[in-house]
């Protein structure tokens, strides 16, 4: 259960990572700021990027073997929402209305708060909306073009990008990511973070994105991966209409569905 639960929380991070035109110059002199302005304006334009107020995708994630179906919603003010079908079974994996976080717990099945260092993290999440690197700038992040590498057989420019500190166990630590954008296309291809926790603490995760299709003249990808496990897009809607109390904390939750400590 703990590798769905990780294999899931790859759509958080990689839910809007738009795909770009191909492009004629492949050249090694482009800066971070200028490979960034064209991954944008190839997709879309900054403007169309702006204008978007949230998404829906449907899809399913492959588990251990299993197929899984996942909706997934994400709002431009902060709120989301993963609902999982295991077994027949629909459950919310998480949501957040923009200041409860909460989960089903998988053995009682009942709705519980996630703890306050979890829900702070989460909020700042609200950051990578529609993407970490649209206005990077006045969200106060920074990016590094370190150079160009070879990554799954195809040239890439490698960009740093370093985001709000986050809270592990108590300690503030740094948020950073490692982004590859094919040098021909500036199409984002894969992207690499510390793990911090779990069997894996210290590796690098990998996580990657193919199969690119246009939504409303919107890029998206539709195959994303990570750690080698799949998720498939389905259907992606744009601006969706949403019911605000699908992302609210359950009033009807049982007495013991108290916060955690």
């Amino acid at each position: 259960m703990k590798n769905i639960k990780l294999l899931l929380s790859t759509l958080v991070l990689l839910a809007v990572a738009p795909m770009t035109a191909q492009s004629d110059d492949s050249s090694s002199n482009f800066t971070a700021d200028q490979i960034i302005a064209n991954y944008f304006e190839n997709t879309g334009g900054m403007e169309a990027w702006g204008a978007l107020q949230g998404m829906k995708m449907s899809g399913s994630a492959n588990a251990q073997g299993m197929e899984i179906p996942i909706e997934m919603y994400q709002m431009k003010d902060g709120k989301q929402l993963l609902k999982i079908n295991i077994q027949g079974q629909s459950m919310t994996q998480y949501s957040f209305d923009g200041e409860t976080l909460w989960t089903t717990n998988f053995m009682t099945m009942l709705p519980e708060k996630s703890d306050a260092e979890s829900t702070e993290n989460m909020k700042k999440q609200a950051y990578d909306f529609p993407s970490p690197f649209f206005n990077y700038k006045e969200k106060g992040f920074t990016v590094a073009l370190l150079g160009t590498e070879t990554k799954d057989g195809a040239e890439t420019f490698k960009i740093k990008l370093t985001q709000q500190p986050v809270m592990l166990n108590g300690t503030e630590v740094p948020n950073v990511s490692f982004h590859y954008f094919d040098t021909e296309n500036f199409v984002p291809i894969a992207v690499e973070t510390e793990m911090r926790e779990g069997p894996m603490k210290g590796q690098m995760g990998v996580s990657t994105y193919s199969d690119y299709q246009e939504v409303n003249g919107l890029y998206f990808p539709f195959a994303l991966s990570m750690q080698g496990q799949g998720i498939a897009i389905k259907e992606i809607v744009v601006n969706p209409e949403v019911e605000l109390s699908m992302f609210a904390f359950p009033e009807t939750a049982a007495p013991a569905d108290v916060e955690k400590k």
